[in-house]
């Protein structure tokens, strides 16, 4: 893939946290377009919340922002020379979903079902989070109601609590 100028990259950082398509379509979208292209994922988000899912769409690594600057340049370096840069943390969420037979109801949940499912869980509404994706509310209702019927969850307060039990969102932190 090239820039606007021609040039080719060689290494693209990604945030998750961006308006409109958000980080994880936004991957979807480069390694659709150009497979090989190297991604390492630098974002305020831990890495129970969305490294797994990132790995999945085609990530060559996932590092959160608070990382030191030496693990930084040696992830770039790793994913720009087609290795993958797994951190321990990483690599042992990677082991629990490898030796579950079934992964939580929330990994099967589309990329657009778990932005609107982490959106939900921190208490914005369903017209902010049509705003925020650029999506009607209506189409945000019904990744609601999906998202809900597969994980067998009934209202937002599950919805919520299933999302704090399992150190999905971080509350104290607004993304």
């Amino acid at each position: 893939m090239k820039s606007r100028g021609g040039r080719r990259w060689d290494v693209v950082l990604l945030d998750l946290t961006m308006p409109g398509l958000g980080g994880l379509e936004t991957l979807h979208r480069l390694k659709t377009e150009a497979p090989r292209l190297p991604v390492l994922v630098l974002t305020g988000h831990p890495e129970e919340q969305y490294a797994v899912r990132a790995l999945r769409l085609g990530a060559g690594g996932y590092l959160t922002k608070d990382c030191a600057p030496a693990k930084l340049i040696e992830a770039v370096r790793t994913v720009a020379s087609g290795a993958r840069y797994i951190t321990p943390a990483l690599a042992d969420l990677l082991a629990a979903a490898v030796s579950r037979r079934e992964g939580p109801p929330h990994e099967s949940l589309s990329n657009r079902e778990h932005q609107v499912f982490l959106d939900i869980a921190r208490g914005r509404s369903m017209t902010e989070i049509a705003r925020k994706i650029g999506l009607s509310v209506k189409t945000v209702s019904t990744n609601r109601a999906r998202l809900l019927k597969k994980m067998g969850l009934s209202n937002n307060a599950e919805l919520v609590y299933y999302a704090i039990k399992h150190r999905l969102v971080d509350l104290s932190v607004e993304a």
